[in-house]
């Protein structure tokens, strides 16, 4: 059945029966979408107080590096798409690597790939500046006000979510048996002061935090990358043998970028350009889109998404990184004949994929939306859970470990080079129809997330579910070869049908490896805004 009008999705809550968990929520003045209840709460206050949209997804970005440790920090990157005023815009606020780094330095270390943990792994932050960016160049309110929900969590604490508690404590088990240099200490005196994690329901605060919060809002980020954070950032660094220095924060600042779309059926999809990985989901669905799927839970619905999430995958591991360094374009991936020549080799069986030849040429997100119209769709992350494990003594700063994705092999396209943003996993999703606005989307975890846009896309265009419906289906993740891991509500027989074809499909009982996304369409029609949050979470819409 194709769809016709954005009305089938919006308000289609009976057919596909996926809101077990939650049911979609309404509002009409503002609407923000995340995994961490405070959170949103936040951001809908901060509207309330009269900010915008992007006053609204800067307060719930910050509120989460406090309530949501373990999938972010102020020491991450983000990304986002802002529509406002007719037009969607783009920012791109990923660090690159320190200038005094390189293959050999990592090298005579005697690794032969970038650790995932302690200072070598970690390049500039860039959620401060992105904070500060979008507060200058869209936002109503002081940032001074926007992070004051952050700062006040921070000071007095707040009680543990389940979902976060569980996390926590994984990771707390594991740096304890395998973390234990001086460089991991101040990790556990902000995380474990009691030489555990806090419990479920037991009250955290961060008194650093609120204080490192409180200098980035007087002095609009400046003092993270030219101040006093700035000069406690490279005095950790160099105390500890790491390669970032103030000079490589000083250079820093986030690049407005113009985003990139694929069309879908009718629809635009919109992602960040590379170095992001958005546009793995936009070369799947270039080739999807020549496929049609009368059925939602057919296998070879689900093999077809499979097989060409493995095609796009193989090109952009090949290709993407740093613009700058990019030997293939974008638009040469995204191009319509490359995408049949990809099509034409998906068959009946699970296939081993390779690179093809194009014409030459642990994260949290948001989703916030206004009765303005404004929307913004932000991402940002740590990666791998708490990062790289370094917590830059005094200050609550949870650094990342991007750095880890960077390959030591000098003909590899993400090839480690001083300055260069390596190829990068979190990813802000938009869509449109007939150039307006439909809304902000996203779904985090790594090499899920251009998988669960696939997925959440096809489900809301192709199958015509509502926001909550489309975040509720059954998920699926590609790993490797022909390896796939699905959810237990996976229909058993869907399953059975893709072993058949040659999958090798593993039913993982861990909800967590299947990303966790928000959602807001707006109805163009009558500015009626539908919000969908993730129940693999602690997730919540806050509406008005």
């Amino acid at each position: 059945m194709k769809q016709e009008t954005m009305e089938q999705p919006f308000f289609n809550q009976e057919r596909y029966p996926y809101s077990s968990r939650r049911s979609v929520t309404y509002g009409k003045k503002g609407m923000v979408a995340t995994s961490q209840p405070l959170a949103a709460q936040a951001g809908l206050d901060i509207l309330k107080k009269g900010g915008n949209a992007i006053d609204a997804a800067i307060a719930t970005a910050a509120c989460l590096t406090v309530v949501e440790p373990t999938s972010n920090g102020i020491g991450g990157d983000a990304f986002a798409l802002v529509w406002t005023k007719g037009k969607l815009h783009g920012l791109n606020s990923s660090g690159p690597a320190p200038n005094n780094i390189s293959v050999e330095a990592i090298k005579q270390e005697g690794y032969d790939k970038i650790p995932k943990y302690g200072w070598y792994p970690v390049t500039v932050p860039g959620a401060p500046a992105a904070w500060a960016e979008l507060s200058r160049r869209f936002g109503k309110l002081p940032l001074t006000e926007v992070l004051q929900p952050a700062i006040t969590y921070a000071e007095e604490g707040f009680p543990v979510s389940p979902v976060l508690g569980k996390y926590w404590k994984r990771a707390f088990e594991s740096y304890k048996n395998e973390q234990k240099s001086d460089e991991f200490k101040s990790w556990f005196e902000t995380f474990a002061p009691d030489g555990r994690a806090p419990e479920i329901g037991e009250v955290w605060r961060s008194p650093d935090h609120a204080a490192t919060l409180k200098e980035i809002a007087e002095t609009n980020g400046e003092s993270f990358y030219r101040g006093k954070l700035a000069d406690k950032i490279r005095t950790a660094s160099e105390n500890e043998g790491g390669f970032l220095r103030k000079e490589d924060l000083a250079a820093y600042y986030p690049e407005w970028v113009e985003p990139i779309k694929a069309e879908y059926k009718g629809y635009e999809v919109w992602e960040i350009p590379p170095n992001g990985q958005g546009i793995v989901a936009l070369m799947a669905l270039n080739i999807l889109k020549g496929y049609d799927f009368p059925e939602a839970e057919a296998a070879d619905r689900y093999h077809k998404q499979i097989e060409a999430i493995k095609l796009a995958f193989m090109d952009a591991k090949k290709y993407v990184t740093d613009t700058t360094h990019m030997k293939v374009t974008a638009e040469a991936l995204l191009s319509e004949k490359y995408a049949e020549e990809r099509r034409q080799l998906i068959g009946s069986e699970a296939m081993l994929p390779e690179p093809g030849i194009p014409p030459k040429g642990g994260t949290v997100y948001l989703a916030a939306a206004d009765e303005e119209g404004n929307m913004v769709s932000f991402i940002q992350s740590n990666y791998m859970g708490f990062g790289s494990g370094i917590v830059v003594p005094g200050t609550g700063i949870s650094l990342q470990n991007r750095g880890h994705d960077f390959s030591l092999d000098q003909t590899h396209d993400n090839c480690l080079h001083p300055g260069k943003r390596t190829y990068h996993t979190i990813i802000p999703g938009f869509l449109t129809k007939e150039g307006k606005p439909i809304g902000p989307f996203g779904v985090m975890g790594g090499y899920m997330q251009p998988q669960g846009h696939v997925q959440v896309i096809m489900n809301t265009v192709d199958f015509q579910l509502n926001p909550q419906s489309a975040l509720d289906a059954p998920r699926w993740q590609w790993i490797e070869g022909k390896k796939v891991l699905v959810e237990r509500s996976l229909p058993q027989h869907v399953a059975e049908e893709l072993a058949r074809k040659g999958h090798d499909v593993k039913v993982a009982l861990d909800a967590g490896n299947f990303g966790r996304g928000q959602i807001i369409w707006r109805n163009p029609e009558t500015g009626v805004l539908a919000g969908g949050t993730e129940g693999r979470t602690d997730g919540a819409v806050a509406a008005w």
